[in-house]
């Protein structure tokens, strides 16, 4: 066999099994927007309607407009359209994750320029994100209770803020630690100082990591259930709370319903990731000026 017929098997097999994983990985997907269109008796059928036939818009209306009152057992979900979750995870989620890189890329900046924290320090930072929520939510609830910050968007906003930044903080390190410092150098010479060096030289130059950190923080604050659960009531709800109604029903799932509702939660944050695609895959992959 000739080196380029086996490297022609090899193109096809590498092509097969990449398409086989794309098909695993997409399915879930196709399932959940294609049940969001099927009418209620085709959500249990058997054989499984894989192609709704007719397509209904039902789904939607009742979700996000409140088309439909939900008066008896079998939907025991609020008939209140999910339309203020999204606003609250809106604001949320996009304000937290903000304050997260904006404050994260100066304390990198200080991190790997001026070695304000050490390895040691980084590392004990980074633990910070990992001690599980479950742990520390109990006694949370109690001090935000005490303080007037429990049900509140400010409350939510700031303890997404606080354990989002160790991961802005590392994310971000590795790319400024990629900028050559001969370009600050030559920037304070021409009269920069170091402020507008930061933000003007330092921080644009690395703007694909910046917009790839943002998106992986964004992800986490936006489909954040187990803080926004137990820090909020009534006032304050998010999306996740909202299509977590949708498991307490007591005589069956409303399946169209629960799909319609999760793909208003999905399908923006993948519109938003196919648009900032090409900062995405700079700043996963490098992202900044290399030496």
């Amino acid at each position: 066999m000739t080196k380029s017929r086996r490297r022609r098997i090899s193109t096809v097999v590498r092509y097969a099994v990449l398409s086989v994983w794309a098909v695993i990985a997409f399915f879930p997907i196709y399932w959940m927007i294609a049940t969001s269109f099927k009418i209620d008796t085709q959500w249990f059928a058997w054989p499984p309607v894989y192609i709704p036939n007719p397509p209904t818009l039902a789904n939607y209306r009742n979700v996000w407009l409140g088309a439909e009152e939900y008066t008896s057992t079998q939907y025991a979900i609020s008939s209140q359209t999910p339309l203020v979750s999204l606003k609250n995870s809106v604001i949320i989620s996009f304000t937290a994750t903000f304050l997260a890189v904006f404050f994260g890329a100066i304390i990198a900046y200080g991190a790997s320029r001026y070695r304000l924290l050490s390895e040691a320090r980084m590392f004990q930072l980074l633990m910070l994100r990992m001690i599980p929520p479950i742990v520390v939510v109990a006694p949370l609830s109690l001090y935000y209770s005490a303080i007037g910050l429990l049900d509140t968007l400010f409350g939510l906003i700031l303890i997404y803020f606080i354990t989002s930044l160790p991961y802005a903080v590392w994310m971000t390190k590795s790319f400024i630690d990629e900028v050559p410092r001969e370009v600050e150098q030559a920037a304070e010479i021409l009269g920069a100082s170091r402020w507008r060096t930061v933000f003007e030289v330092v921080l644009p130059l690395i703007r694909s990591g910046l917009v790839a950190t943002f998106l992986f923080i964004l992800i986490l604050t936006w489909s954040e259930y187990l803080l926004a659960l137990i820090l909020s009531k009534t006032n304050v709800t998010t999306l996740p709370i909202e299509l977590s109604k949708y498991q307490g029903t007591t005589e069956g799932r409303v399946y169209g319903r629960q799909a319609a509702l999760a793909v208003g939660i999905t399908v923006p944050l993948m519109i938003i990731g196919l648009v900032i695609r090409k900062h995405l895959a700079r700043g996963f992959s490098f992202g900044m000026v290399r030496r």
